[in-house]
């Protein structure tokens, strides 16, 4: 009787704390859509069929997803608007080809770019879009003969030998690329056939006045007034087959086409977004979440605040620099604001308490049963103590280290060309050697600010004397024999008159190369001392994350035990997901009201004349004023440029597709709001939002502003 009764109290609990969630929660696989989701999708509003939705044998809407990446490794989603080929992104997402392709004399981050026909579109070298063919199940092939007594090295073993064999087994001779993933921390195995297509061209893309306006200091925030967009074509063989540039390559035919609407956004209108969510973890422990503010949170926030003000002030000083800087410093500048936001979110809401009440669940379920106090133990007791043995200081120098190498060109420049060093017995490089160290060097040098670099490298070295000196490199012993310890003077010689800080410079060294010399050169005692500081502490950091890997696995095989008869969604990891909710607005604070939506007038009411954020070019500020919105207006008289919805999105969804209910593209997902920066852990159903760029706004500047009628036409515009 008393079992009965625990376990009908651990029922009403745990549909409280566990339950399937609100519509306006998860990140679905569009291959259990029907199944788990379609009935809540369609009682919203949605129009469309799950045949509609995704379908392996005929063309559906998943089929105008696109993966953005370099190479095949995704950073951002879009969406295919025309017959032609023609991709939605996001102007940050676009933003390190339109700023590779800008000069002082074609500005295209200051200007903007529209190409006039298919001849000026500009190609990307490395830049990929992919296409998903179909997902699928695997787990029992990837898992076949894996018992729970099977140790870890060995179940790993396993699972890579019958990864291998299936990618072989369903690439069809290389034509597709197949990725399998683990899925609730290993216990489920899941296959993704990819079609990737390496022609990818820059069509389109509005000024960083508009594309970025408001900046760092609107990001994650709203209200907001971005017009976050670009624009991309996606070129083929003449046969429609992927192949690499080449003149005689010809744009895309799609096999799915979004509608673009004109009818705007109501409140409570339903919504969908289909994209590729980079990572999250919302199956996080409570001891994860606490040690995920003291070694990853601080750590970042610290090394931000000290490396990025500095190549931000030169940025601000000089054109060039922040043309050639502009994509690595808002990459990490995003970072910056992100974790700054995470960390404050998760504490304001008390992150770490609540998995805490949800784990205590848990332990009740498992030890209300024997078979489950022998099958599953305490997984929470083991992740406690991985988490309580966290070195902390080594983990910080870890961060420390990769942010000092990501923010500056120099520093990471030895690694990069290569094998520059002489070989035992060696006195020369051959000619072809030198040849080829010269092309990397100037490929890597390029747009190289020696100013910048020098600032940047004594700020690297301020930062690191915030840690023990036990967990610091070993370059201020060198710094203080031959620099008396002038941070400064160490930063200017290690650019300025070291090997590899001139082009004159590293072909001296390549006419007389000395590895003597190479050992005395001062950026390379720097890159050295740093880079084996990062790799002593990656270790102690990998070893922290291998060490929750089993408990962890073991925790998620109890959860998903737990709740067997509700619908799960796994963690995003870069894999396409639908996400569904409704335009809403929110209250981010007591007596503070935000509606859903913006309109041009907060572009005016922002404007701060040559302010590099808020600075509103000249033609835009004439149409606003002038109210010369043609088709685009609302059926208010005003310009929305973007609105709210409470579909789930995280990094990765930058350029989603957000949808109506009959899948017409309303607007394009590019942010989340601050005060649930959280939400990669832990989902708040009354705070967190997704920002989107009204497609109503993307089509203004585009016919209105550019005169790019050309796209225009392209588009299925439904009025």
């Amino acid at each position: 009787m008393k079992k009965t009764l625990l376990t009908a109290l651990l029922a009403i609990f745990f549909a409280q704390v566990f339950a399937t969630t609100p519509p306006d929660e998860g990140m679905w696989l569009p291959m259990f859509v029907k199944d788990y989701n379609y009935a809540k999708m369609r009682s919203l509003g949605l129009k469309l069929t799950a045949d509609q939705l995704y379908d392996i044998n005929n063309s559906s809407l998943k089929d105008a997803i696109v993966q953005l990446g370099n190479d095949g490794n995704g950073f951002c989603t879009g969406e295919i608007i025309s017959k032609n080929g023609l991709m939605l992104t996001n102007h940050h997402c676009g933003y390190e080809s339109i700023a590779n392709h800008s000069t002082e004399e074609h500005d295209y981050l200051k200007d903007g770019f529209w190409a006039k026909n298919y001849d000026e579109e500009l190609s990307n070298p490395g830049l990929t879009a992919t296409f998903l063919v179909r997902m699928e199940n695997v787990t029992d092939k990837v898992l076949a003969g894996v018992t729970d007594e099977t140790k870890k090295g060995e179940r790993e073993s396993m699972a890579n030998k019958a990864i291998k064999e299936l990618q072989n087994a369903e690439s069809e001779g290389g034509r597709y690329t197949i990725v399998i993933k683990p899925f609730f921390d290993g216990n489920e195995y899941y296959m993704f056939v990819y079609e990737i297509y390496r022609d990818v061209r820059l069509v389109g893309a509005p000024p960083s006045s508009i594309g970025k306006f408001g900046d760092e200091t609107d990001n994650w925030v709203w209200p907001r007034h971005t017009g976050d967009f670009s624009m991309f074509r996606i070129y083929t063989a003449p046969d429609g087959s992927p192949a690499e540039y080449s003149k005689d390559n010809v744009p895309m035919k799609p096999k799915y086409v979004l509608p673009i609407s004109l009818k705007g956004t109501e409140m409570g209108d339903y919504t969908m977004i289909w994209g590729y969510p980079g990572s999250t973890d919302r199956y996080m422990t409570s001891y994860e979440v606490r040690s995920l503010l003291e070694n990853q949170n601080k750590p970042i926030i610290e090394a931000c605040d000290v490396l990025l003000p500095e190549i931000r002030a030169e940025m601000n000083a000089r054109d060039i620099v922040r043309i050639n800087y502009a994509s690595d410093y808002a990459s990490m500048a995003n970072t910056w604001k992100n974790q700054k936001g995470e960390y404050a979110s998760l504490i304001k809401l008390g992150i770490a308490d609540k998995k805490a009440e949800q784990e205590k669940v848990l332990l009740d379920w498992i030890n209300a049963d024997k078979a489950r106090q022998e099958k599953y133990g305490n997984p929470l007791a083991k992740i406690e103590k991985a988490c309580s043995e966290v070195d902390h200081e080594a983990v910080r120098a870890f961060f420390y280290g990769n942010f000092t190498l990501m923010n500056s060109k120099t520093t990471f420049l030895p690694y990069n060309l290569g094998n520059f060093r002489l070989g035992e017995g060696e006195k020369s490089f051959t000619e072809d050697q030198k040849a080829e160290l010269l092309k990397n060097y100037r490929e890597n040098m390029k747009g190289t600010d020696i100013v910048t670099e020098e600032k940047v490298i004594a700020a690297a070295l301020r930062l690191w004397k915030q840690l023990p000196v036990e967990y610091q490199p070993d370059i201020y012993s060198y710094i203080d024999k031959k620099f008396k310890g002038d941070f400064v003077a160490f930063s200017k010689a290690a650019v300025e008159k070291s090997i590899f800080g001139t082009e004159a410079n590293f072909q001296k060294y390549l006419d007389k190369p000395s590895n003597k010399a190479l050992e005395a050169d001062p950026l390379y005692q720097w890159f050295a001392s740093v880079l084996g500081t990062l790799i002593q502490y990656q270790g102690v950091y990998m070893e922290s994350k291998n060490k929750l890997a089993t408990p962890r696995r073991k925790y998620m095989a109890a959860l998903m035990e737990m709740q067997q008869d509700k619908a799960m969604y796994p963690d995003a990891n870069m894999t396409m997901r639908c996400t569904y909710g409704t335009v809403c607005d929110y209250f981010p604070s007591d007596g503070v009201h935000y509606k859903h939506f913006t309109t041009t007038q907060g572009i005016l009411e922002k404007e701060i004349p040559g302010d590099p954020e808020f600075d509103v070019h000249p033609k835009l500020k004439q149409l606003i004023l002038n109210k010369d919105f043609g088709r685009y207006a609302d059926k208010d008289g005003t310009l929305h440029v973007c609105f709210l919805s409470n579909n789930d999105i995280t990094g990765g969804n930058s350029g989603s597709p957000i949808l109506n209910a009959k899948g017409e593209l309303i607007g394009s997902a590019f942010d989340g709001n601050i005060e649930a920066l959280c939400s990669d852990i832990f989902f708040d159903t009354e705070l967190q939002r997704c920002i989107n760029v009204d497609i109503r706004y993307v089509l203004f500047v585009i016919d209105k502003f550019a005169g790019a009628q050309r796209f225009i036409d392209e588009m299925n515009i439904v009025e």
